[in-house]
């Protein structure tokens, strides 16, 4: 392909709560056996771009190690490969990312050093799937400078947390606003971006020079009326996980038919880091109804309407029910959990009752007692 990928993964999101005290946004568990970055990832190994860059910051750990192999996402080749750039102190820097912007500068030598013509920009928040070539080839047929792909969202969905957009009769944005108080329009920013090579190289240096930092404050919004900047719009599911409620709602949206289809049967597939694991086991005794249960999991009780990730344990005569359950936890006999994500590594007690309401959800963390150092 005719552009190199950047995944924008060193954000942190307070709306995420205790989920984010232990791992970036883009590290978060999804859909059972996925993490977040997987379907920015997959996108890219999709569409052919064989170069990408993951720029990563806040409580990276996790995530560099679920990037450790670029096999998973067959990015492992002499032409192109997967990098993954952390903030580094050098003789002429001496501070963190400051902004989107400032994180792209600071790599900047990954750009200059690249002679792919066109650079994919993505967020590591995003779960979606689509084929970045389009945009592309939406990109040179309009003669765009910039092209932001845009997600027109339902009646009554919160569009606050988003760069919220206006456009014309041609798709060109001519009102971009980051994060309104209040706003009449639903088409939002899905924080996807196609830009040619040397034009980002200019304008990232001209952010830095003038102190911004932000790509879409100090770039997008800056330069909406002097730069042709066009909006495509994305007509399959897309969603962004950077509060609770859409976490919770976006595993959630993953025991439907109709998504989970989209995702893992029709078109591209979608790539992860994958462990040696046994099948999961349903012991007699075990009743699971529309639930996700992943690879390494032990089933002894009810689960309805639930995601599991890798390694959970559930006990006799418990009851789950709408509920997230992370990496390796331990759910020992008679509990009874409705409305909950239970942070990963966790054990929760025989006889425990955590039961929240639909429109509340409670994050569980528990005192792993399994393991003693």
């Amino acid at each position: 392909m005719r552009a190199l990928g950047i995944i924008l993964a060193g954000g942190n999101s307070k709306q995420m709560r205790e989920l984010s005290n232990k791992r970036a946004i883009a590290a978060m568990p999804m859909a059972g056996s996925y993490r977040t970055i997987d379907f920015a990832l997959s996108n890219m190994t999709n569409s052919h771009i064989g170069k990408v860059a993951v720029i990563t910051q806040y409580n990276a750990r996790s995530l560099n190690e679920h990037l450790s192999s670029s096999k998973w996402w067959d990015f492992g080749r002499k032409q192109g490969g997967l990098f993954v750039f952390n903030p580094t102190i050098t003789t002429e820097n001496s501070v963190w990312y400051r902004g989107t912007a400032d994180a792209l500068y600071q790599n900047l030598e990954f750009l200059r050093n690249s002679h792919e013509p066109y650079v994919v920009i993505a967020s590591g928040d995003g779960v979606y799937k689509m084929d970045y070539n389009k945009v592309l080839e939406y990109h040179i047929e309009k003669k765009a400078d910039i092209t932001v792909v845009t997600k027109n969202l339902n009646e009554g969905e919160d569009v606050t947390r988003f760069g919220v957009l206006k456009l014309n009769e041609e798709n060109r944005i001519v009102d971009f606003e980051e994060k309104p108080v209040a706003t009449e329009l639903n088409t939002v920013s899905c924080g996807i971006y196609v830009i040619r090579r040397r034009l980002l190289i200019e304008l990232l240096q001209k952010a830095y020079e003038e102190d911004r930092y932000d790509f879409v404050k100090d770039i997008i919004i800056r330069y909406k009326n002097i730069k042709r900047i066009y909006g495509y719009s994305l007509d399959s599911y897309w969603s962004n996980i950077s509060t609770v409620e859409s976490y919770y709602k976006t595993n959630m949206d993953f025991l439907k038919r109709d998504v989970r289809e989209f995702f893992f049967k029709n078109g591209a597939d979608i790539y992860s880091k994958v462990d040696d694991l046994a099948p999961a086991k349903y012991n007699p005794g075990a009743n699971v109804k529309n639930s996700l249960i992943a690879s390494g999991c032990i089933i002894n009780g009810d689960v309805t309407d639930s995601v599991l990730f890798k390694k959970v344990y559930i006990g006799n005569n418990c009851t789950i029910k709408n509920c997230i359950i992370m990496n390796d936890v331990h759910i020992m006999d008679n509990c009874h959990l409705e409305n909950c994500i239970i942070e990963s590594r966790g054990t929760i007690k025989q006889n425990t009752t955590y039961v929240a309401e639909p429109n509340d959800i409670k994050i569980v963390i528990e005192k792993n007692d399994r393991f003693t150092i």
